[in-house]
């Protein structure tokens, strides 16, 4: 299977500098393209200008030898704001647009947070209904829609017990983009969880953390690699990509040699 299998990046290790990020897409094309990654998965907040330019934007990636995997963007409501729904939709509706332009991209949808007072139930229900309507306006455009759940302050989506709540309430057609650093700080069972939900994954992100749940360099931590590969790409909605993730220090200091390194941990499994 592993020659099916196609390495992608995430652009958020850059994101995460913050103010200390002065590049453009480009720059992050050309370092992701240097790294010997195949593609890209950019977020709302990097993809700068070429957000209304998404021709353009096909023709940097073909330059720099990239597909686009999938689309990611999160929302300062935290998808937890029944008043905010309106807005929330149309912000979907405008990356799905975006995403439509690529062929196979998929849109992936951050998170639920929790950003108000109330009962932690009912925002499980509020962001359900969301993704529900947000997959269902990604189908009617022929793009494929998946949550990413994170273990960031105030996440709904922490532990096994959120995840099966929330899966509970999401139509079949919601994918689900698992995120191996992520589910790790929050769950002991990742290869079950990863079982259970496998007919809703879509692609894979892989990150690492160490023994304490902070982020660590891919191969330097408790994730073993194999067994979730193996897991993965069996999903029969998998679409071949495993996109890896950087949020460790060594990436504050450095994100295209961190990336970089992690391609290269990547090439011992044969990838």
């Amino acid at each position: 299977m592993t020659k099916d299998l196609k390495v992608g990046c995430q652009t958020f290790t850059w994101e995460m500098l913050g103010d200390a990020w002065r590049g453009s897409a480009d720059d992050l094309l050309k370092a992701i393209s240097a790294g010997g990654y195949a593609g890209i998965e950019i977020t709302d907040t990097m993809v700068g200008d070429y957000a209304e330019r998404p021709t353009n934007f096909a023709r940097a990636l073909k330059q720099h030898g990239l597909h686009l995997v999938s689309f990611a963007f999160g929302s300062k409501t935290g998808f937890t704001l029944a008043d905010q729904r309106k807005n929330d939709l149309k912000f979907a509706q405008k990356w799905v647009d975006f995403a439509a332009h690529f062929t196979g991209a998929l849109v992936s949808i951050g998170s639920a947070t929790i950003v108000s007072d109330g009962p932690r139930d009912e925002k499980f229900a509020i962001a359900a209904e969301f993704y529900n309507r947000a997959t269902a306006l990604g189908k009617a455009a022929g793009v494929d829609v998946a949550i990413h759940p994170s273990s960031h302050h105030n996440t709904l989506l922490f532990d096994r017990k959120d995840y099966d709540q929330m899966f509970a309430l999401l139509d079949h057609t919601v994918g689900w983009v698992p995120d191996t650093g992520h589910i790790l700080r929050g769950h002991s069972d990742i290869l079950d969880t990863l079982t259970t939900y496998q007919s809703r994954i879509r692609y894979l992100h892989l990150k690492d953390v160490d023994a304490h749940g902070q982020w660590a360099m891919l191969g330097e931590g408790a994730l073993d690699v194999q067994p979730v590969i193996d897991i993965v790409a069996k999903a029969p909605g998998f679409n071949g990509w495993l996109v890896l993730e950087e949020e460790s220090d060594t990436a504050t200091k450095d994100p295209a040699l961190a990336v970089k390194r992690n391609r290269e941990t990547m090439r011992h499994y044969g990838l």
